[in-house]
């Protein structure tokens, strides 16, 4: 049986990303942080982990890309995108205007602030570690509290939807990846995860390296960078592109921009995701009755 690591409790976004590859068929682990997500399959506690990669509002996972760069040889072997759904949760019987205390991860808490500017202005915020461990705290809570959590961490608890969708922005989406000790096999319609640093810091250096991708005619979906953590001013750029690493002009176009870098790493090479045909978008925002 496949054991699936990921950042627990059980609730989070994470654990569905992990339902969504696994199943009913795989082990579900959950973990108290991003690294500790990672050991567990170098260490061969689970066979592959999922991390959160970046955000539709938020912007990148930083802790997940400082992983990729210079702390695990795990190679990414999926992507999943999953919309982002805020639900405001409580006690069965606690009304919006009796709230007092709002538990909420920071992030949800960002991606819900019109609502909850609106509606729970006075509230008391107390931050979570998680979605999931925000409605654990609120229910825990002598005080009338409610939660910004999900759906699936509020059917656990058996906990009550006071208000649907609450997020600012009805588009607003997760990128999630599977890791584990091997990438996967071409399919032909493939994305190819990579970093990379200037061996000089000049003008056009940046570009040199870029042209090669569009001399290839590879389209480059994602660019980004991270601080290099070793001098001011250094930075690491991370990238994603269309196609497999072992596809030909991939592979060639690879060699090349890592003759013309001082940093080179390949994350892997995966299936490119795909919505499911018909997939509903994300409701609008409705409070309970």
């Amino acid at each position: 049986m496949e054991t699936i690591a990921y950042l627990g409790p059980p609730g989070t976004f994470s654990e569905e990303a992990a339902l969504a590859w696994g199943g009913s068929e795989a082990h579900l682990l959950p973990l108290a942080s991003l690294p500790a997500v990672v050991t567990a399959v170098e260490t061969g506690a689970a066979s592959s982990c999922v991390l959160p990669l970046e955000n539709s509002l938020e912007g990148a996972v930083t802790t997940t890309l400082d992983l990729l760069i210079r702390e695990t040889a795990l190679q990414v072997r999926s992507e999943l995108v999953l919309p982002v759904r805020h639900m405001l949760a409580v006690r069965p019987g606690l009304q919006l205007d009796e709230v007092r205390v709002l538990h909420a991860h920071p992030q949800a808490l960002g991606q819900s602030r019109r609502f909850v500017e609106r509606c729970l202005p006075d509230v008391a915020i107390v931050a979570a570690l998680s979605n999931a461990a925000a409605l654990t705290d609120a229910l825990a809570d002598s005080r009338p509290a409610a939660a910004i959590s999900t759906r699936r961490a509020i059917e656990l608890h058996s906990a009550a939807i006071l208000a649907h969708d609450i997020q600012d922005h009805p588009n607003n989406q997760t990128r999630f990846i599977l890791l584990g000790a091997e990438d996967a096999a071409p399919t032909g319609n493939d994305r190819t995860s990579l970093c990379f640093a200037m061996s000089e810091n000049r003008a056009g250096s940046l570009l040199d390296a870029l042209l090669v991708l569009a001399e290839a005619r590879i389209n480059m979906t994602r660019l980004e960078s991270r601080p290099a953590k070793e001098l001011l001013g250094e930075y690491i750029f991370l990238a994603d592109i269309e196609g497999h690493r072992l596809e030909p002009h991939v592979a060639a176009a690879l060699q090349r921009m890592r003759q013309q870098t001082s940093f080179f790493k390949v994350f892997g090479s995966y299936p490119r995701y795909r919505p499911p045909a018909g997939e509903p978008g994300v409701p609008r925002r409705t409070l309970s009755t």
